[in-house]
Parts: structure tokens; sequence; C-alpha cells
């Protein structure tokens, strides 16, 4: 997260909030307040590491894992994929009041820009209400009161929405939103183990497919080479991934490379 200052109204109105780097390098007359060291010796710290600890990812994909299963039960079972990933971004960055601002390079790192169909779904499901199209960036008010006290802070939230963006170990920025949903559930799931899990009911109802449509997106991860493997145990209903690590590429062709009955 950084530290930005917008001009608003021609300079009358100055406005100083916590934003990530591409949102603040999509708004317009923002600038992003530089980092301020009291020694001379101290190296300057990255605005936005690269590689955050792994307690402070833990919490990240808490938050992310929580709002995914609460947008399951909240949203209708036939909510698409990509109305799910708006949702999501609306839900962690919204205020107390329930006011939602999306800048418009966010929603275009998205691969959402320009879709209304997203917004009118989730004012179908009484979840939010359309906003004015003619006005950028996005500005919305969600309905749903249930999101609007949340714990923690917004600050901590955003972080959460950032990371959502950018799912680490599984980033997918090119991919459909029902294969990139897919990819954030199992990052919002993924733990230091060698093998993660969770149960095909949960995947299920945080993406929204059927157990059929899951499997085909597991094996579509497995083929663009984002899992190494994954398997089904039928008995416990389980869902196991493994992640594709670099030393094991060149021994790959002797794993299972579709799921195990």
């Amino acid at each position: 997260m950084l530290l930005a200052l917008t001009r608003d109204r021609g300079g009358r109105t100055w406005r100083l909030a916590d934003t990530c780097a591409a949102c603040a390098a999509a708004t317009s007359n923002t600038a992003v307040v530089p980092d301020t060291l009291s020694g001379s010796s101290q190296a300057p710290a990255s605005a936005c590491p690269s590689v955050p600890p792994h307690r402070f990812q833990a919490g990240l994909q808490e938050r992310v894992r929580e709002m995914l299963t609460y947008l399951g039960a909240a949203l209708p079972r036939f909510t698409s994929p990509a109305a799910r990933l708006l949702a999501l971004q609306c839900a962690l960055r919204t205020d107390v009041r329930g006011h939602v601002r999306l800048p418009t390079g966010l929603l275009r790192g998205m691969r959402l820009h320009g879709n209304r169909e997203l917004w009118q779904e989730l004012s179908h499901a009484d979840w939010l209400a359309l906003p004015d199209f003619r006005a950028l960036p996005a500005q919305v008010r969600l309905l749903d009161a249930a999101v609007l006290d949340q714990a923690p802070g917004r600050r901590a939230r955003c972080r959460a929405a950032d990371w959502a963006l950018r799912p680490t170990p599984l980033m997918l920025p090119a991919a459909a939103p029902a294969l990139r949903l897919t990819a954030l559930a199992l990052a919002a799931h993924t733990s230091a183990r060698a093998e993660h899990g969770t149960d095909m009911d949960i995947l299920t109802r945080m993406c929204g497919h059927s157990p059929q449509q899951t499997v085909a997106l597991l094996d579509r991860l497995v083929t663009t080479r984002t899992l190494q493997a994954w398997r089904h145990d039928r008995e416990t209903d389980e869902v196991v991934w493994q992640l594709l690590q670099p030393q094991a590429q060149s021994r790959s062709a002797a794993l299972p490379r579709r799921h195990q009955a």
C-alpha cells in the first residue's frame, strides 16, 4: 500500500489516502508521498515488496478466503466468475457506509472495464446499486449490510484486495475469469506444506461451479503448468494439489498430470 495525495476541484480540495500502486498510477492528479527515513544510514524500504513475509501473506489469504466463502453464500449460485471477482474487490474495499471507489486502471487490470453486464448481474442480485456508468472512476454503493462491519479495518482489507489481484503463488492475470477465480481460491488455501488441500464442496461454492466444472478447471491449471498435479479423494471429498516447482520441471512427465479418481 502507498500513501497518495490527490487534487480535486481544481486544487481547492486535497485528499490523502492509502492506495495500491496500480490505483495511484491510474488516478489523475495523484502523486505518491515518498517514505521519510530519520537516519541516513538506513536503506530505503520498498513501498511494495514483491514477496511479503509468510505471516503477513497468511493474513491476506485468510481475509480473501473468508470473503470468498461469504460471497459463496451471499450471491446466487449462478453468479458468473467475473462478477464474483468484481464483488470480492468491492467487498474488501468498501468503507463503513458501503461506498466503493474503483479506479479505471484497476478495472482494466482485471479486464473488467466497460462490462456493464457484471454490474447489472450484481444489481439484479440486490447486492449493490447500479453505478453511474458515465462517472470515472466507478463509484458504487453496496446494499449488502453484512460487508459493512468487517474486521480488520479498511487499510488491511485493501491490502488483501491487492493480493487477490496477484495471488502469489498462483497468478493468472491473462486467463479467463473462471480460471482466475479457481486459481485465487486455491491460492487462498495454499499453505507452507508440500501438498495443499480443501474440500471439493468449498471450492465449488467459492467459485459458483459444479464439481464437473471444477474438475475441468483444475485439469486446465495443470495443462497450463500452474499446478504440478492434483487429485480428488472421493471418500473424504478432499481436493489436494501440488504447486509447480522449478526444480521439478525436468521430471514433470513422471508425475500425474490429471486428477486421480
